[in-house]
């Protein structure tokens, strides 16, 4: 390089020299990167640390991404409740005081009063890192002088930045070192630390890393015609009154609105419902739309008018209170529409690829999100189980891309549920590698801590290994792929025989979690 032109660089400000490679403009504030501590232990813990989040947002502090919720004890002050406690990245252009003005506004707007010094508070921001920056100042110390000491602010770093450096003077010591020299606890019973990951407000949210935490049954409502296995059953009402109605010559078909399900109809969708409550249902999965292989894609008003009675019904019962629903789609204005209804959840076959809108709609409402594994469509997905790099390996990253882009959308981590797509992409014995890989697969990089669903039920290659060609007939194979699920880890198991598989999750639980 020439002399004269490396003095000139030289004797430039570094701003200048920012805006000429695109990092920055004249003139303009400079956007740092922070990272933000989160924490509740009143009210609707999750729902406080989401609206504080939201509120960021709101001023101009951009949450880039945020780490799984920690359920932890308190500290210092033991007689209060437990934590609910995360981390955030943030940009902002305030520099650290004002950044910490701004946070304090957010609490105080949110109703936080502080009364005992690190005792109940209904929402705690604190501010962790700002970009390599040591602040020193009688109202804020940066990097926070308490980290290395806390387990419930390592852990939600340690999912954010795990090969970053505390202090910069010392970059050698990342934070996974000051997490793994943490003391064990005194008592030497107590449970490790678990994610957290809400369903719906008034029902048990999953904690991933509980060794002795029960596994949630969710039950299969498809009110569709054509579904491989129980297509029909649940008889997607007026379908059914026009299709019969038609066979009679009954004139006044043409006269039944699509969106007036008979009461006959609602009468056996409640009785439906009330058995799978019965039954050990904790979730209820309605699906609008068959994924089986060459079925016929119906139009959004028509799954729709098939889903949203059901989701109706069920939030009308009071028996249902703590019952999550969840809505099976990959549509993002059936999904949004399912929301607005009383669903809890929306779990997408397809992760967000089969409709650009799904992740930020599921973004702007804040449920909770189930990202499965597949690739193509139901109709192409058959022929796309090629995976020369391995199953497992190739799965993991692929599930990881989808974990990022819903993340990239604006959807909290401590929203995401994964599910490795059992007969979506695989087929025959790929899905008993995948089986037997469950634990390994929890603990992948980029994915750990994070809740899984199997759904195994009835499924072609149950059929396939126990010779039971009538997919309501599988129950056995069904069973025992269940008891595989949650020796594996899973969280949550999807199946067709809710009274039976129920029980089978029950004795799995007692032998393999405790």
């Amino acid at each position: 390089m020439d002399q004269a032109l490396v003095n000139d660089l030289k004797s430039q400000n570094r701003d200048e020299l920012l805006f000429r490679n695109g990092d920055s403009s004249p003139g303009l504030p400079k956007i740092r990167t922070a990272y933000i501590a989160l924490g509740s232990n009143l009210g609707d813990r999750v729902a406080m640390i989401q609206e504080a989040c939201n509120r960021m947002d709101a001023c101009g502090i951009k949450v880039k991404r945020t780490s799984c919720l920690w359920e932890t004890e308190p500290m210092y002050v033991l007689d209060q409740n437990r934590f609910v406690n995360g981390a955030c990245e943030v940009e902002t252009d305030l520099e650290p005081l004002a950044l910490l003005d701004a946070l304090q506004d957010i609490e105080r707007a949110m109703g936080r009063r502080k009364i005992i010094d690190k005792g109940p508070r209904n929402i705690d921001l604190d501010v962790l890192l700002y970009e390599n920056e040591r602040v020193s100042h009688s109202r804020l110390t940066v990097p926070h002088p308490l980290i290395a000491e806390r387990e419930f602010v390592l852990r939600p770093l340690a999912d954010l930045i795990p090969h970053r450096a505390l202090d910069a003077t010392r970059p050698w010591k990342l934070i996974l070192d000051h997490l793994n020299e943490l003391p064990p606890p005194t008592d030497g019973h107590a449970e490790p630390l678990s994610t957290l990951t809400p369903l719906r407000a008034s029902a048990t949210p999953l904690h991933p890393l509980r060794s002795a935490r029960p596994t949630q049954v969710m039950a299969i409502l498809n009110v569709t015609p054509d579904s491989f296995s129980d297509g029909g059953v649940h008889r997607p009402l007026p379908e059914v009154q026009r299709q019969t109605q038609g066979k009679q010559g009954d004139d006044s078909v043409s006269n039944i609105p699509s969106s007036a399900p008979s009461p006959a109809y609602l009468a056996t969708l409640r009785s439906t419902i009330q058995t799978f409550i019965n039954s050990g249902a904790t979730i209820i999965d309605i699906g609008g739309q068959s994924t089986a292989p060459g079925a016929p894609e119906v139009s959004v008003s028509e799954e729709l008018d098939r889903v949203l009675p059901a989701i109706s019904l069920i939030r009308s019962m009071p028996e249902a209170a703590n019952v999550s629903i969840s809505i099976d789609t990959y549509r993002a204005a059936v999904a949004e529409a399912a929301v607005a209804a009383g669903a809890d959840i929306v779990n997408d076959v397809s992760a967000g690829l089969l409709d650009e809108s799904m992740l930020p709609t599921i973004a702007r409402l804040g449920c909770t999100v189930c990202l499965m594994h597949m690739r193509g469509t139901p109709a192409t997905m058959s022929r796309l189980n090629s995976y020369p790099d391995g199953l497992i390996p190739t799965l993991a990253d692929e599930l990881r891309e989808r974990v990022d882009a819903a993340e990239k959308a604006g959807i909290r981590r401590w929203r995401i549920i994964l599910d490795p797509g059992m007969g979506f992409s695989k087929v025959g014995d790929q899905n008993l590698e995948i089986l037997r890989h469950m634990p390994e697969l929890r603990q992948w990089r980029g994915l750990e801590g994070l809740p899984w669903l199997l759904g195994s039920s009835r499924k072609s290659f149950v059929g396939k290994i126990t010779g039971v060609a009538i997919p309501k007939d599988r129950m056995f194979g069904t069973a025992a792929t269940v008891t595989a699920a949650v020796h594996g880890g899973a969280d949550i198991v999807r199946v067709h025989d809710v009274l039976e598989m129920a029980q089978v999750v029950k004795m799995a639980d007692a032998i393999f979690r405790y």
